[in-house]
């Protein structure tokens, strides 16, 4: 067994982990990150036969206010950043297709709503933009509007917005303060879906070469079997290549994995009160087409069965063979069919029945599907009875957590992103 002391252990290369590592090894820390499987967790982008499939789009959401544009300014890091198209982006609603009101301008434009509905709309829009409605962590969307009388059409409208925007089937339950804080910066940015070019591997890559540059140490296949705790402080994590101490620990896994890591410590009820949750659960299909269909789209999102179509490769041609296509179909599962064979396979017709709508002749040009039936792309859902874990426990100042489990800025890999940027500046201030 060997010993060794570094400033700060980084437990988990997801996002969270390797952009709090290339953070704090800029500044100077001697850093560690120990990870049991791959690099980049759920963001991870796999080759076949050609195309790069991303386990979920790599979309950066209000990316000019995001913290990863922050990363980047200050990292230097080479970000080849492909801008959704607004106009692109179309509602099926049945019999017709229709504009996303994803910003002013799809507001005026789209059919959902009409005449005195659209004007109302539009000024909850408003007044979310200015920041006058804030909405209150223990009353749900729903229990808002109806306590504002909000009109059907209107609450049909913003649950459709919350629904294709949180990953959930019961945009419902999503706390107002959350889905107001999040539609103020969706509709103030420049930017409001960007996706990266090469995938979550090129930027797997780049937060790489920020560590490597600054002499941080990453471990892979290097599982943390249990932490060593002292009084108010984390002293060390085992694994089975050895101990590592250090004056600062950060836990990037999810919280069912900290219950095990902490289990038989003065932590572990702290940590288990967190652990119990269900995460935002979707069924991923991608295919790969020898050649492009061309189509007045490039996201279409079937409001009647929550599913929605990304022409990946219209944004990131990287991701394809010359010539080729790369469609991605994201569908909501509801928790009670999580692991339904049946009700998969029905989730999965569905979605091929959408295809056969909107991209004719895929069939015959498809070279390789790919089909997650159980993808989790966050892993707290964000509903009134489940709060995300808080990024350090008052009594244990040495200890931090970050991940999109925990509390932080906006949604999905945001909040891997802005609650690794809250850690690593709290280390950093303990050397003011």
């Amino acid at each position: 067994m060997t010993t060794n002391h570094y400033d700060v252990v980084i437990v988990g290369a997801g996002l969270a982990g390797l952009s709090s590592a290339a953070y704090l090894s800029s500044k100077g820390k001697k850093v560690l990150v120990l990870e049991r499987g791959q690099l980049g967790g759920r963001a991870v982008t796999l080759k076949i036969k050609g195309f790069n499939f991303n386990f979920g789009a790599h979309a950066i959401y209000a990316r000019d206010s995001s913290v990863l544009r922050t990363f980047e300014k200050e990292l230097g890091l080479n970000i080849d950043w492909q801008d959704f198209n607004p106009t692109k982006a179309k509602y099926d609603i049945g019999d017709d297709l229709t504009a996303v009101p994803s910003n002013v301008q799809g507001l005026f434009q789209t059919k959902l709503l009409k005449g005195i509905d659209k004007v109302l709309f539009t000024f909850e829009i408003l007044k979310t933009m200015l920041k006058v409605e804030k909405g209150h962590p223990h009353m749900s969307i729903q229990k808002w509007m109806e306590k504002k009388q909000v009109s059907e059409d209107v609450q049909d409208m913003m649950l459709t917005l919350a629904s294709s925007n949180f990953f959930t089937r019961e945009p419902e339950k999503i706390p107002s303060d959350v889905f107001f804080t999040y539609y103020s910066r969706l509709f103030t940015t420049n930017k409001p879906v960007s996706y990266i070019g090469g995938g979550w591997q090129a930027l797997i890559n780049e937060f790489v070469r920020v560590i490597e540059a600054n002499q941080g140490t990453i471990m892979l296949k290097t599982k943390v079997e249990k932490a060593l705790v002292e009084n108010d402080r984390v002293v060390g994590v085992v694994t089975p290549e050895g101990e590592f101490t250090a004056d600062e620990f950060v836990c990037c896994i999810p919280p069912k994995e900290l219950v095990k890591v902490f289990a038989e410590t003065r932590l572990e009820h702290a940590v288990a009160q967190h652990a119990e949750y269900e995460p935002t659960v979707v069924m991923v299909y991608d295919i790969g087409l020898k050649e492009r269909i061309d189509v007045p789209f490039s996201y279409i999102y079937d409001k009647q069965n929550n599913i929605f179509i990304t022409d990946i490769s219209y944004y990131d041609r990287t991701c394809v063979p010359e010539g080729g296509q790369l469609l991605q179909a994201t569908a909501y599962m509801r928790q009670a069919d999580v692991g339904n064979k049946e009700a998969a396979e029905i989730r999965k017709q569905e979605i091929e029945n959408l295809y056969d709508k909107h991209f004719p002749g895929w069939r015959e040009k498809l070279v390789v599907p790919r089909v997650s039936a159980r993808a989790v792309v966050q892993e707290i859902k964000w509903t009134m009875n489940q709060k995300p874990m808080p990024t350090f426990f008052p009594d244990y100042r040495n200890l931090f957590f970050a991940g999109d489990w925990c509390e932080g800025q906006g949604q999905l890999s945001e909040l891997s992103f802005s609650s690794a940027w809250q850690v690593s500046n709290l280390i950093l201030e303990k050397d003011k």
